[in-house]
């Protein structure tokens, strides 16, 4: 195939085809493996995806979002500013009788979904309505959901759906970018029948999502940051945000860590896990959260997913951004110690690991006299026995050097040496 996000080579019947794939999509779901030549490889793929995330071929997408939380969700959405775009260029395609337009989220959550009344009755049948969740782990292989999985532009055709209820439609879409961090916005989808499978309706779907970057990136706004959060070396985040300031609890702050360390957003089970591992509990998760979002507000935060809506600057993404522009000693001045240093919660825990890694990787990596001196004269250096070692590689005569080092040896357990230091695995 000459395109392989084409659903039809040209000259292609496409009732033949039709026949074909359901054949190999019945082979599948009975247990066979999707290896028939008239299988494009990404349906495969996705098939393969689906099968595993869904309980079988016959589901249907969840309705997540409803009433008032699916208005002030779209409402507040970066696709809501480009809406007018989708139907200037595609609003023909929804008024013909024939065909949907719409619009979804990153997550796959349908926003928008416009055309004909006859139309929108068909879709309903199969939940293809605002508000549904369409990526493929709850769909299955559909257009929209996999331009997500794949981030490309792509159709499916008729058959090649993996949930049987949406095998009499194809459709093509485009996923669309933030054009300021590249972050993935949704996708743009057309919804019809089987003469959409044509070269025409997939160019038509990627000029309009390039035409809504091309608006987005045109209309960037420069905003200062909205505020910081200050966790290294506390127990309690502080977050300054406009003027006023708060002291978080602990499992307040431990929540907003997270959610800085992920800007895309997390599910309530994904910061459960986080925060408990396995003993997460979602009554008392979904409290939390609901808890924090009070203290917040809905101008911060946002939640299906959880996720910030303002632009905070937190100093342990500040250290790890400095080091990775190789500004160590701006990194070190940064740092005010552990991240929350007595939190236990998993998520934090490899967060704080991750933090401190970089950082003493690029200490070692600069041999920088100075800058090790600095780090082994604070409270969480001092024990530390391999950059103490390091520091003795480069100020082989000071006795303070190999002294702390004999006494790091003999508190770990291994052999004091006078001469030389000891071979010791890094911290913890």
């Amino acid at each position: 195939m000459a395109n392989p996000w084409l659903a039809l080579d040209a000259g292609a019947d496409p009732v033949e085809r039709i026949r074909q794939v359901g054949r190999a999509h019945e082979q599948f779901v009975a247990g066979a493996a999707p290896t028939t030549p008239a299988i494009r490889s990404v349906v495969a793929e996705s098939w393969q995806r689906s099968a595993v995330a869904l309980p079988g071929p016959d589901a249907t997408a969840p309705i997540e979002l409803s009433d008032d939380d699916l208005e002030s969700y779209r409402a507040a959405h970066p696709l809501a500013r480009v809406l007018p775009i989708f139907r200037d260029l595609l609003g023909g395609l929804a008024d013909d009788g024939e065909h949907l337009m719409a619009v979804c989220d990153a997550y796959g959550r349908l926003l928008w979904v416009e055309g004909t009344a006859k139309v929108l009755r068909g879709a309903e049948q199969m939940n293809f309505v605002p508000g549904a969740r369409w990526d493929e782990a709850h769909a299955g292989t559909n257009a929209p959901g996999t331009a997500l999985a794949v981030d490309h532009p792509l159709q499916i055709f008729a058959t090649e759906h993996f949930s049987r209820p949406v095998q009499r439609w194809t459709c093509a879409a485009a996923p669309i970018h933030d054009p300021a961090t590249g972050r993935l916005l949704g996708a743009i989808d057309v919804t019809g029948g089987d003469h959409l499978a044509n070269p025409h309706s997939l160019a038509l779907v990627r000029a309009t999502a390039l035409a809504a970057e091309a608006y987005l990136r045109g209309h960037l706004t420069t905003t200062a940051t909205a505020g910081s959060v200050t966790a290294l070396g506390r127990n309690e985040a502080l977050l300054s945000v406009g003027g006023r300031r708060w002291r978080l609890g602990r499992r307040h702050s431990e929540l907003l860590v997270l959610l800085l360390a992920h800007p895309e957003g997390r599910t309530g089970e994904e910061l459960g896990a986080g925060l408990y591992g396995d003993d997460a509990s979602p009554v008392t998760v979904r409290a939390e959260l609901s808890r924090l979002r009070r203290t917040l507000g809905p101008e911060l935060m946002e939640s299906r997913p959880y996720r910030l809506r303002a632009e905070l600057e937190a100093d342990f993404r500040t250290v790890t951004r400095l080091v990775e522009r190789g500004r160590i000693a701006d990194a070190l001045q940064a740092y005010a110690g552990p991240l929350l240093p007595l939190s236990d919660a998993p998520a934090v825990v490899r967060l704080r690991r991750l933090v401190d890694d970089r950082l003493r990787a690029a200490l070692l990596a600069a041999r920088d006299r100075d800058l090790l001196h600095r780090w082994l004269r604070s409270p969480w250096g001092a024990d530390d026995l391999e950059l103490w070692e390091a520091y003795a590689r480069l100020t082989p005569a000071d006795p303070l050097a190999r002294t702390r080092i004999n006494e790091l040896s003999i508190e770990f357990g291994l052999r004091p040496q006078v001469s030389g230091a000891p071979k010791m695995a890094r911290r913890s």
